[in-house]
């Protein structure tokens, strides 16, 4: 590290003390242990891991682009939270241009093989097979987006070289990085006895046949030489190169459930750039990512749905708009579970979705003083395809999410993912590969209809990731947010929007506040929080269905306000917020 770096390093950690330290904490709205908001001055970057974190600050002190930060804080991310993101993964990006004032997204999602086939989750008496059988090895791993999207981002906006920005993750992998109590302990469930499966995971996360401790200083020089070859030589060195036959040699002779990538999957991935899905919510402009993706349209619905109520007449810990915010989730959901899927290969109605006069109709089915039964079921929105089948499988909370801003306005919103803690289990090159396409149906049809989101070749699985990007009443981007969680990602971004929007939440309020959620089914309150209170007043109300369980959220907001940034990271993980 040189000079520069060394007190550049420094002025932003005493910037960062002294913003944290002249910021009172927010007011006391849930029992979970919050974080101090961060104020800036011009950028910020608000990311799962401090090194991470801190990563993309330097890109930011040093005039990158907030595509060049992103890039950076992703390699280092893929290096110390390698449970939730990686290279072996796909992500999805809303990006703001601040240049000509325009929102974009790109869709880096994993695809299924050329020889994916809509029976492979059957078993030989065509039932759907058990999810954990499935997860483990080579044939839920579908061909990775990530890198695609991080090579193809940069190309076109990145300021700083491709090999400078995957330089910091180069050295964390070489010198060493503190294990957290957080990869620690996630070493301790399903995921761990899956790593175990597979020999070069197992060496790795279970050293002398010992998990690894939070504390212990972890050195990952594979990952570490990976890196250096794709700073090089760029991303042909993974999707045409040496790389990529390790990943097709590793999923083809997987010791558990051998699976069906080949080279030609890689040479054909590519990275799509679609418009953004945009629809108002009290003067707010909401943009997210769409198709294959549901989470900008689910968002979208239950925000259209909310539209019909005045919540703001209610305090936020009432119970009222808590289950006004529930009836409308099971509404969306239950469009989502029928409508969406890759819109490559599925005529998903988006407009109709989110047609308000459709969606107030939707509104009309909600009452004050009784509940929907669940499942709800789906609605019939314009132009859409009554023939389909509903799905109801629903993804597991592998995920990261990063929100950055430089000092020109540009803004990314980031949602990567390798789907399930530690993906397939499979490691090649040191990292690791994703189980994506167990996001598929594992049923092709039900009675004899078929299911939109059913496995085909080359298609991209259904996700739920929802990063966002919010312009204000003004038109200027105001709020920067997405979330992991797996399925629930819908409800923890949409919650943290009407928090911020409806109950004028500052950005560390927001993601503070405890999360309750519903997927047309269960209504999840989450436990050590605030909202535990409203289990007594929702259950008079006929919510029958209640469950107080451990909803572990990661979301990343950034405020953008004149000549100053707010930001809150989740206090349920290891997040922080940094910038200058």
């Amino acid at each position: 590290m040189t000079m520069r770096h060394l007190i550049i390093g420094l002025v932003l950690l005493i910037h960062s003390m002294s913003a944290q330290a002249a910021q009172s904490q927010p007011e006391a709205t849930t029992d979970i242990q919050s974080k101090a908001s961060v104020e800036t001055s011009s950028e910020m970057v608000v990311a799962a891991h401090p090194l991470a974190a801190d990563v993309g600050a330097r890109v930011l002190a040093e005039g990158g682009h907030a595509i060049d930060a992103m890039v950076a804080v992703q390699m280092v991310l893929n290096l110390v939270e390698p449970q939730s993101s990686g290279i072996g993964g796909g992500a999805f990006l809303v990006f703001h241009d601040a240049t000509n004032q325009t929102v974009t997204t790109f869709d880096g999602r994993e695809t299924a093989p050329i020889d994916a086939t809509p029976d492979q989750f059957l078993d030989a008496d065509g039932a759907p097979r058990r999810w954990p059988d499935v997860v483990p090895g080579g044939l839920s791993v579908g061909t990775p987006g990530t890198l695609a999207l991080m090579a193809r981002a940069h190309a076109r906006y990145g300021r700083m070289a491709w090999s400078e920005l995957l330089a910091p993750a180069i050295r964390l992998a070489s010198d060493g990085f503190l294990v957290t109590p957080r990869l620690a302990e996630s070493l301790t469930g399903y995921g761990g006895a899956r790593l175990r499966q597979f020999p070069a995971a197992s060496a790795y996360f279970f050293p002398d046949d010992e998990p690894l401790k939070a504390g212990q200083r972890l050195k990952n020089r594979a990952f570490a030489n990976t890196l250096s070859f794709i700073a090089a030589e760029g991303p042909d060195a993974f999707y045409k190169g040496s790389i990529g036959s390790q990943i097709v040699d590793a999923v083809q002779q997987s010791p558990v459930n051998p699976g069906r990538l080949q080279a030609t999957d890689f040479e054909a991935y590519e990275v799509i750039e679609r418009p953004a899905v945009c629809t108002a919510y009290r003067a707010h402009r909401i943009c997210g990512m769409g198709p294959p993706s549901s989470g900008a349209l689910t968002v979208a619905q239950t925000l259209g749905i909310l539209s019909a109520f005045d919540l703001s007449q209610y305090a936020h810990t009432d119970v009222e708009p808590w289950h006004l915010f529930v009836e409308a989730s099971k509404l969306a959901y239950a469009d989502r579970n029928r409508y969406m899927a890759d819109s490559d290969f599925v005529d998903v109605p988006v407009e109709g979705l989110i047609d308000p006069e459709y969606l107030s109709s939707r509104a009309t089915r909600i009452a004050m003083d009784s509940v929907l039964s669940t499942p709800v079921a789906p609605g019939q929105p314009p132009q859409a395809d009554l023939a389909w089948a509903s799905d109801h499988s629903a993804e597991r909370p592998g995920t990261s999410h990063v929100s950055i801003v430089d000092r020109d306005g540009n803004a990314v919103s980031l949602t990567t993912t390798i789907e399930s803690g530690f993906g397939s289990g499979l490691m090649v090159g040191g990292f690791l590969l994703n189980n994506e396409l167990t996001d598929f149906s594992f049923a092709p049809e039900h009675d004899g209809r078929a299911v939109a989101n059913r496995v085909e070749p080359r298609k991209r699985p259904r996700s739920s990731m929802a990063p966002t990007v919010i312009y204000g009443p003004d038109g200027r981007v105001k709020y920067i947010l997405g979330s992991p969680g797996g399925s629930r990602i819908i409800n923890y971004v949409a919650q943290t929007i009407v928090s911020l929007i409806d109950f004028d939440m500052n950005p560390q309020q927001a993601v503070d506040f405890g999360r309750i959620a519903s997927r047309n089914g269960t209504v999840d309150l989450e436990e050590n929080s605030s909202v535990r209170r409203l289990e007594e007043p929702l259950a008079r109300l006929g919510h029958t269905q209640l469950k107080v369980r451990n909803l572990n959220s990661g979301l990343h907001v950034i405020e953008v306000q004149p000549n100053r940034l707010i930001g809150g990271a989740d206090p349920r993980r290891e997040g922080v917020a940094r910038g200058q």
